[in-house]
Parts: structure tokens; sequence; C-alpha cells
């Protein structure tokens, strides 16, 4: 339960002992950022991959959190949709189809807000890093602008505010622009507040700042008089352990004169510590009325009025001693002990003899309780209040009397959005959890769309100026639409942006992609679905999708949960489930679950489950029973209002049961090599205090292992990945060439021990020579990628996104690489074709004759150096398709450094017809080099 008096007292004497403990590295400069930005940029000029085959497998269902909405202010059907963590989307037809138009800008594709010009539809700026400051909130590079719809952009500065709350474009000269900058999420800085440009973005001034901790939230302009607007700061502190959303800094100011001077304008609103985000909103009805939302973190005073038998409650035992205890009713015991889900060798009476022998005291049943993911929902604070001003701001006063309860429970941060319908000053809608509206200037809510059931967690919404039934919604399940003030709507699931945190695959045929996704649950997909068209997902359970491992004997069999620990093991075949997540005993430290809690199937026995808390749990009989088989492996610093010293990844050795390696989120790196009778503590010689992202176990070498570090939560991004070829007595790093930015994930290619694939914050990366050397995979989008798999069996890199869904592609052209990297020219294994009498048919006259696709990927060692206006046969790269030695068709490519996919119909000049079945062969001739493969039309 939590209580904010009581929160920020645990947050101030916090500090000082984790300070005494943990030394907090520095934060990544601008300088340092921007540097990295420009590496990413040139990784995406000069990849070797830059043509290699990826495919994007979806799913497209649940879309992802959306952090903005604009709209063309001539035509609804020309809007842009920002995303948390997936750029921006075009749409020209009102939905129906949507078009990355933010991708590869080097900086984040983190989203804060989108603005577009009244005056010139066709100018748009969009701040990067999203506003909404969770756990997922990557760091922006700065504003962007475009002068043409989205077709180009340009980094316009700010480079250092990193999070972007909202901006404003002056209504008549869109050179004049405003934007309210939160500034750094996990360290303070300077660059946050208002800035101002009157000169396009050439230049910028800072015209209000409140402290290195307070930013500006929400920024509102006059709808008749520019001159005035109204910003909300917003005071917030986050550490990896620890959320203060509120602070004394969190204001609403004024400023008459068009933004270069400010005052206070929170007469009448809550002040102080407890203060949390705020949302503004200005009728363009009644331009003198401008509503707040706020979240408000003071504790709610409530009274009593339960005046019957309760029941016994955890607070019960929290100071009761031992002698009253005792005399406690046996059936009154059993009853809470039954009630709040003790195992059922917790009786009364054997919780009364572990009392009366001192085994625990009475309290550790109430610190038996505690959950993480509960804790969320279980409030004692205010939460959304609604205040309104009829005066511009000069005093404000609460517009309801009942609480509204269950709108933000304990984070109100994650929301804080309000709208005013432009045509009706009473309507309005609040965003949290569910939507509310009011149609009586705030005095009443209800929730929307009762009737449907449409996704929670609301972070954007435009209301039609023209038509105030007419609303664009946006939320933690993507994008929707009603027609009708929110009593209905459609869903415009079509982009594929899902946020993924995990992935994992099956062994059927064709095998089965899962993956956990944030706030939209754990998904099961065919590897071979293709987004809007054909094969579509199936959701295996919800919350926040973690941890996903299917049996690779039964794929009905597969353990899924959501955060903080919550797993069940699910039998699909008849949907029975029962719950596997470890219990401590009652007078045990309490389990610390992280967020995203590890869950892994042993490779040598899949009935045998690994589940890690602050210790690493092994269960032999698939979740039903646990052995703690290691102490607390965390440095076990002290906690604030998250779980932290928490294990964070499991890696149990391909090789051997014997050996395991965990990471933490406290930075330790711990293995055993005897099932977990000993461990040894291995983070000598590594970043300390980084969090652990990934543990990797060679499926080569028992005593070798990959290691990935960030410092996300520290705001510092640069690349840690290490190697260890000892078990862990040194460390070696492999980042070679990869731009500083945050790993999520390093594994090693199951056949291949050169090639490693790492997921970084801003792209998925190769290398082909164990970490020397490393190339972007170009045809995957500047996003994060968040977890890797390659299938045993099928040879396919698949890529969890945090973003843009799901990325699949063939490594085998790798394996066949490795061992000709030196070769001028490589033509890899070409694949069989089937014959089809329909080829060159037309089904109706209308439609394009159905022609084959033959494809063959080649690499080669230099770009082709063809100068304008000379001859084709000055082309470097000669293709001849063979059979018996007789040519059957020729051409000449124009190539780039690295991979190369020629395509062909299968059309033989020589003959003017298809090519027939039989066995053929494909040559590349590169200079003297020429390399063949053969494949087959069956």
């Amino acid at each position: 339960m939590k209580s904010i008096g009581l929160y920020l007292l645990a947050a101030s004497f916090f500090a000082l002992p984790l300070q005494a403990q943990l030394t907090k590295p520095n934060a990544t400069s601008t300088e340092q950022l921007m540097n990295s930005v420009q590496e990413r940029n040139e990784h995406r000029a000069q990849s070797i991959l830059h043509s290699y085959p990826i495919r994007n497998v979806g799913p497209v269902t649940m879309s992802g959190r959306v952090s903005d909405i604009a709209v063309h202010p001539d035509t609804a059907r020309i809007f842009y949709v920002g995303f948390g963590s997936a750029g921006i989307f075009k749409t020209t037809n009102g939905g129906a189809t949507m078009q990355p138009v933010f991708d590869n800008q080097g900086g984040a594709m983190g989203i804060g807000d989108i603005a577009i010009s009244n005056s010139n539809p066709n100018i748009l700026w969009a701040g990067t890093g999203e506003n909404n400051s969770s756990r997922s909130t990557y760091a922006g590079t700065g504003v962007y602008k475009t002068t043409d719809a989205g077709n180009m952009w340009t980094l316009m500065g700010l480079e250092g505010t990193q999070h972007i709350g909202r901006i404003i474009i002056h209504p008549e000269n869109p050179d004049v622009v405003w934007v309210g900058s939160m500034g750094a999420l996990y360290s303070q800085n300077e660059d946050r507040g208002i800035y101002l440009t009157t000169d396009g973005g050439q230049t910028w001034k800072k015209t209000l700042f409140v402290n290195d901790n307070t930013g500006v939230i929400d920024l509102i302009i006059h709808p008749e008089n520019p001159d005035l607007l109204w910003a909300a700061a917003w005071e917030r502190s986050r550490e990896a352990w620890n959320f203060v959303e509120s602070g004394a800094g969190s204001a609403v100011y004024h400023s008459k004169d068009g933004g270069n001077n400010w005052e206070l304008a929170s007469d009448g609103l809550p002040t102080g510590a407890t203060l949390g985000r705020i949302g503004l909103s200005i009728s363009a009805d009644n331009p003198d009325r401008i509503y707040a939302l706020i979240d408000n973190q003071d504790v709610r005073k409530v009274e009593s009025n339960n005046t019957g038998n309760r029941g016994l409650l955890a607070d019960d035992f929290r100071d009761i001693n031992s002698k009253d205890f005792l005399s406690l009713n046996n059936e009154e015991l059993n009853q809470f002990l039954r009630r709040n889900g003790f195992p059922t060798k917790y009786t009364a009476i054997r919780v009364k003899e572990d009392i009366r022998t001192s085994t625990y005291p009475p309290s550790a049943l109430a610190d038996f309780l505690g959950d993480a993911n509960a804790e969320l929902f279980d409030t004692e604070v205010i939460g959304a209040e609604v205040y309104k001003t009829d005066n511009g701001g000069e005093s404000w006063e609460i517009t309801h009397d009942i609480a509204l309860d269950n709108v933000y429970f304990t984070y109100g941060y994650y929301f804080g959005e309000i709208r005013v319908d432009p045509s009706d000053a009473n309507t309005l809608y609040i965003m949290g959890v569910p939507m509310l509206k009011s149609t009586d200037a705030g005095k009443n809510w209800t929730p929307i769309a009762e009737n449907q059931r449409i996704h929670v967690d609301h972070q954007a919404l435009w209301i039609n100026p023209k038509d105030g039934e007419h609303l664009l919604l946006g939320n933690d399940g993507g994008l929707y639409e009603s027609k009708d003030g929110g009593e209905n709507f459609i869903h415009h699931n079509v982009a594929p942006v899902g946020q993924f945190y995990t992935v994992n695959v099956d062994m059927d045929t064709p095998y089965n992609i899962y993956g956990g996704l944030q706030d939209n649950g754990t998904w099961k997909g065919s590897s071979r679905s293709t987004p809007n068209r054909e094969q579509p997902w199936e959701r295996l359970y919800g919350g926040d999708g973690m941890h996903v491992n299917p049996h690779p004997e039964n794929s009905d069999i597969v353990y899924v949960g959501f955060q903080y620990g919550n797993y069940v093991r699910r039998d699909l075949s008849d949907g029975s489930s029962y719950r596997i997540t470890p219990r401590h005993e009652v007078g045990e430290d309490r389990y610390r679950y992280n967020w995203n809690t590890p869950v892994e199937l042993s490779h040598h026995n899949p009935d045998i489950v690994y589940f890690g808390s602050q210790r690493l749990n092994r269960s032999f009989d698939e979740g039903k029973s646990w052995k703690a088989i290691s102490p607390d492996l965390s440095y076990n610093l002290p906690n604030g209002d998250v779980p932290f010293s928490t294990i964070t990844t499991i890696a149990e050795s391909p090789l051997s049961f014997e050996i395991i390696w965990i990471g933490t989120d406290d930075g330790k790196v711990q293995r055993t090599t005897d099932g977990g009778a000993t461990w040894v503590d291995v983070s000598e010689g590594l970043p300390a205090y980084r969090w652990i992202s990934e543990v990797h176990a060679s499926s080569h070498d028992p005593s070798t292992a990959y290691v990935s570090l960030n410092g996300y939560r520290f705001d510092e991004f640069v690349t840690y990945v290490y190697k260890t070829t000892d078990f862990g007595e040194t460390w070696v790093s492999v980042k070679g060439n990869l731009p500083d930015d945050v790993v999520n994930i390093v594994i090693q290619d199951p056949i291949q021990p050169q090639i490693l694939y790492a997921g970084l914050d801003h792209g998925s990366y190769i290398s082909l020579n164990d970490g020397k050397e490393w190339h972007l995979l170009n045809n995957i989008p500047n996003v994060a990628s968040y977890d890797m798999v390659v299938h045993p069996r099928d040879l396919e890199l698949v890529v969890a996104t945090h973003g843009r869904s799901m990325y699949v592609l063939d490594v085998t052209a790798f394996h066949e690489l490795v061992p000709r990297i030196n070769e001028s020219t490589t033509l890899f294994s070409l694949s069989d074709m089937r014959y089809s009498s329909r080829w060159g048919a037309q089904s109706v006259d209308y439609r394009d004759p159905f022609e084959p696709n033959f494809e063959a990927l080649f690499f080669v060692q230099e770009s082709s150096s063809r100068k304008r206006n000379q001859p084709t046969s000055s082309f470097e790269v000669v293709i001849d398709v063979k059979q018996d030695d007789a040519s059957l068709y020729s051409t000449t490519m124009d190539v780039q450094k690295g991979f190369n996919t020629f395509h062909w119909n299968l059309w033989n000049p020589t003959t003017n017809s298809y090519l027939e079945k039989g066995t053929y062969t494909v040559q590349i001739t590169n200079g003297s080099t020429t390399h063949e493969q053969s494949f087959e039309i069956k």
C-alpha cells in the first residue's frame, strides 16, 4: 500500500545509505550523445547489410503506445501519429493505412509531441523523447522540423532536452515556436523549461527555468491572442530503485508577452511536495476558461464506516505482540491465511507454533504479502483531480465533489492529458487508466465507450474543431476513432508498432514466435506472418507481457506471465493453468521480483524451470514446487518504491547442467559450476553497478559467456559488451566499432561462434568476427531491439523490437560468408523453386501477369566503379545463368560493398519462355573472381 507520507520519508532516508554503497556514473553529456548519433548515421550509410533481406512479421493486432496525434487543419483525412518508441506514422486516408515518416533520423524514435502549423500545414515539428516518464521512455535528441509534410526532417537544435512535453506553433507565423522540455529522466540537468524561437529554429532563447529537476510538460495558447500562454511545470526524479513523481517545482505559469516572461498562476491549485504532473486545456468556445488535470500525490483522508466484522487484516499483525497473537481465534486466523493465498502448509496451528517458538514474529505475516504489482493499484493517494479557472488562471477551483477513483492509481505520471471540446466549454475529457467524460464543466464524470473493450491507459486525444463528436484517441493499444463523442470506437490497428520486451520460438513447423508486449500481454504468431494480410496472432496472457517459454516438445505447454514475477504454466489444449511464482517462507526476506522477471527452461530437461528473484529458484516439476539454489546474488541495496537488487537474466549452459550464470539490475554477474551448490561473483572487471541486461552462455565452449550491461537508468548511454573465456575470471570488451548506446541483448550464433548479434536502443547489429567489427541491420528501423533468438532448426534470427514489432532474417548466409570473408565475391546457396504452368498468365486482363521471383543473395568486397556516361560493360559484377554450360541469361549489375540481391523472373530470352524444370547454375563474376551455385526448378 502506497502512502505518500511514508513514501517521501523512505525516499529521503534511502538516498543516504545508497550513496554510501553505490557511486552513480556520470550522465552522458549532450556532446557525447550527438557524437553517438553521428556514429549511428555513419553505420547506416556504410553498413554491408544495406540489402540484406529481412521481413517484418507483425503483429499489428494490438498496436502500441501512442504519445500524440496531429491533424491537418483543413482535412481530417490527413493526420500524424507519434508513438512512444516507434517514430511517426502518417495517413492520408483517415487511418485506413499508415506509413512511417520519421525512420532513421539518427536520434530516438520516441516522440514526445508533434505540432502542425495552422498557417502552413506542410510545416510540422516533432519533439523527440517521449514525455511519459516510464521505464521504457527513451531520451531524444532535440526537435525536428519538416517543411514538406513529413518527407524530410531537419534537426533544429535543443539536443540536450531529452524529453519534450509540448510544442506550440504560432497560429499565424510558423517561424515562432514554443517548446516545453522535461529534460533528462534519470539525472538532473538544466536543458529543461520553455524555449522560444522567432526564426524557425535557427536560434533559441530559454524563457522559463524552474530548477534542474523540474521541466515543462504542457503548454497551451490563447486561441485568439497568441501573446497569452500557459505552461505546466512538473518536478519529478526517477531512479532505478525509486520514483518521486511530484515536487514543489510543479505549478502553472502564465505569460502575457508571447512567452518571453512568465509568472505563477497557481492560486487555488495544490502546491508543495505532493503536486505531480499537470495537464492543461483551454476552451476555444470560452477562452477565459482553462482546465487543469493534476496528479495529487497527497494522502487521501478517508474515515472508515465499517462497523461490522471485517476479519483479520495484514496491518493487524504489524504491531501485535506474541501473547496477543496466540490468543487469536483459530478460525479467523485460518480464514486470513486462506484469503491471502498463504501456502496450505501454513495453518493457524502451524503459525501459532512458529510464533510460540520464536521462529518468526507476528509481523512476518504482513511482510509475506508484499506484491509490487498490487502496490501499483493499492493506493492511498488522492490521484486525479480537475480544476478550472474562468479568469485566465488568476484563480482556480476544483470542479468535482466526488473522488476520481481508479483513474490514476499510484502512477499519474503516466497520463496527465485533458481536452475540452472546442465547440463546448462544458464538455471535456480526462485521460488515465480509463478515459472519463464530463458534460457539465467537470462536476460529474462518466467513462467513455462502456459498451466496448477499448484498450486502457490513454495518452492522446484530438477533438475535431468542426465536429465535437469526432475524436481520435491514442492509448497503449494504438489509435482509435469515434464519430459519436466516445460512445463507440473503431480501432485503426494497421501499423506494426508493437513494443516487445521478449521473444521466444517453438519447434512447430512452421515455427511460431512468442513475445511479451508493453501493456498488451503475451502473443503467439506464425513465423510466416505478413502484417495486415494473413496469419493472425493469438493472445496468450494479459498485463505487461514478459518472458515466455513454450515447451520445446509440446508447444501447447507455455510458461507465461506479466510484470513483477506473476507467472503461470498454461496448457493451451484445454485452457488450464496454475500459478508458478515461487513464494518465500514466512519469516524470510520477501522475494524481490524485477519488472521483467526472468524465467527460463533448462536446455537439458524442459520440465526443469529457473525463476529469478534476488535468489535463483529451480523447479524439477514444471513449477509446482521450488527450491532456492542460491543466496541473495545481488548487492542487496536499499529499495525505494521499485523492487531493486533483483536478478534480470539467467543463462544455463547448453553444454552443462551444472553451469549457470545470472546477472542483476545492480551490476552483479555470478556463476555456478556445480548446479547451484556454490556461487562465484565474477563482476570484477566489468563496469560497476550497471544493469546486467543479458548474460549469454556459449553453446560452443562451457567456459565462454557474453555479457551486456547498460547505464540507461543513470542516463548513461554508453555501450558495454564483454566476453569471458575463463568462466568470468577475466573479461574483454567486444564493443568493437559499435556506437555508444544502451545495449539490451547480446547472443552468439549457435552454429558459427564468430558470429554475434546485439540489440541496442537504436538499432540491431551483427558481428562476423567475434565483436571486432559490427554491422547495422539497415532494414530494421532505428528502433530499440530488446531481445533476440536464433531458431535452432530453421536458423533464422528473430528480433523483438520495442516499437516496431518482430523482424525475421535467415542467417545461413552469414554462416557461409565467415570462411570466405576475404574473398572478393561470395554467392550464397540458392533456394529451389516450384515450377508453375501459370507463369506469365493473367487471371483477368486488368491484372499484371503472374511471374516468378528468383532471388540470388551475394556478397562483394567493393562497390561498383561505374562512372557517369560509361557503358554498362564497366560494371564490376557479371551475372550468368547456365544449364549444361550453355548460357541462358546474362546481365550486369551495379553493386554496393556488402550484401546485394539479384532478382530475376526466370524469363529465358533465347527461347522467349520461362525456364522449364531442371537444374541451373548461377555464376557471379567480379573482376577475375567467379563464384557459382546451383538451384533446381522442380
